[in-house]
């Protein structure tokens, strides 16, 4: 590639890629390609389906990595898109396709941030590159199983920019320095099937249901945490299956998950719930199990001086103070904060996952010119 890359044609290139989680459609070498043009020492680290990305210019301290991902979600109705969500469509100056804003975009505005840097002058430090393909996905193959490989052989990160789109209504008017947790839970209540005008012939497990329900709901887990929003609990679905209205059902099924700030940690939750099952069920004939997952447990990158180098260089760049967020659902960040401080920086985020998925392209630009400054100041504030 030449010299000076442009961030809106590589992330066009990268839109073309047809890369719905678990398939890279040639994405990740793209990217490669890109990076080794730069210099990059770039190592494939595949999990089972997935194909990832390590690479790293430099061997001194410190390392600033960008983490990003170049899946993206299903297109949903194909026929509700006004262009063809891979064909990466430039219509009245806004780029158009599946992974315009999350997130194939920021990656290429950093390689390009990264490109433009070299060129005035050696790094005080190293600067890496973590990229996966499995964000959108079940997230075990991808970041996760990065991250456990890197911190088994020694690698050190020492702070980490992720480029999830966290801008809300403008660019730069947030980035988020912490994520809540959050824990699923598939609960299922076992009785016995019987007619409903011999109750004392079967084991009903639908009260039962609703009694662990309510004591789930009548509690107020907490009123928030210094800079995170309240914790909460959110049943998704209750199925009984029942088709005859004269008979008790044999089982009943409910699913729900809990958002939650670092008041809690994912395993006391998942003990709660316990408990309070085996409350609720007191006296009843049958069984019940609960199947939780911790998707991730909530952190916090403190306000200093990595925090005030990314919204220094958003300032610079937008004129924009923004918000220190911990709000929204999980990233892959969750994975990252067990090796650095991290802090994510990205485009507004009110297309993503849409039919139509777009971003201006003027904002990649400014989101490159806000990643080059920040690499500048990174290295001001913490290379040797």
């Amino acid at each position: 590639m030449t010299s000076p890359l442009d961030p809106v044609a590589l992330t066009r290139d990268l839109i073309r890629c047809h890369s719905v989680t678990p398939a890279d459609g040639g994405a990740m070498d793209i990217v490669q390609r890109a990076l080794q043009g730069l210099g990059f020492a770039c190592r494939r680290m595949r999990f089972g389906e997935i194909e990832n990305l390590y690479a790293r210019l430099g061997n001194a301290r410190p390392n600033l990595c960008f983490a990003g991902h170049t899946d993206v979600v299903p297109v949903g109705d194909l026929a509700a898109w006004t262009r063809a969500p891979f064909e990466a469509a430039l219509a009245d100056g806004m780029l158009i396709g599946r992974g315009a804003v999350d997130m194939k975009s920021a990656i290429a505005a950093f390689i390009a941030a990264v490109d433009r840097r070299l060129a005035r002058g050696a790094l005080a430090g190293s600067i890496s590159l973590l990229i996966t393909g499995d964000e959108e996905g079940v997230a075990e193959d991808g970041t996760k199983a990065v991250v456990a490989a890197l911190a088994a052989e020694g690698e050190v990160i020492d702070h980490c920019v992720v480029g999830e789109p966290t801008s809300s209504a403008a660019l730069g008017d947030m980035i988020k320095i912490g994520r809540r947790g959050s824990i699923g839970a598939s609960i299922l209540v076992e009785g016995k099937q019987g007619h409903v005008a011999y109750p004392d012939r079967a084991a009903n497990p639908v009260p039962v249901l609703i009694r662990l329900l309510a004591r789930l709901q009548a509690r107020r887990l907490d009123d928030g945490y210094e800079g995170f929003q309240p914790s909460n609990l959110e049943v998704t679905t209750i199925d009984v299956g029942n088709a005859a209205t004269n008979v008790i059902p044999a089982a009943a099924r409910t699913y729900l998950n809990i958002r939650f700030n670092p008041s809690h940690t994912g395993e006391a939750l998942a003990a709660w719930l316990w408990d309070e099952a085996r409350a609720a069920g007191e006296g009843f004939a049958g069984r019940i199990t609960i199947s939780p997952k911790i998707s991730g447990e909530a952190f916090h990158t403190a306000p200093g001086a990595f925090t005030a180098v990314v919204a220094g260089a958003v300032r610079a760049v937008t004129g924009r103070e923004p918000d220190l967020s911990t709000t929204g659902g999980t990233s892959d960040a969750r994975f990252i904060r067990s090796l650095c401080p991290v802090v994510e920086c990205g485009l507004v985020g009110a297309t993503m996952h849409m039919v139509d998925e777009r971003a201006p392209a003027a904002e990649i630009v400014a989101l490159s010119d806000i990643y080059e400054r920040l690499i500048d100041d990174y290295f001001a504030a913490f290379g040797g």
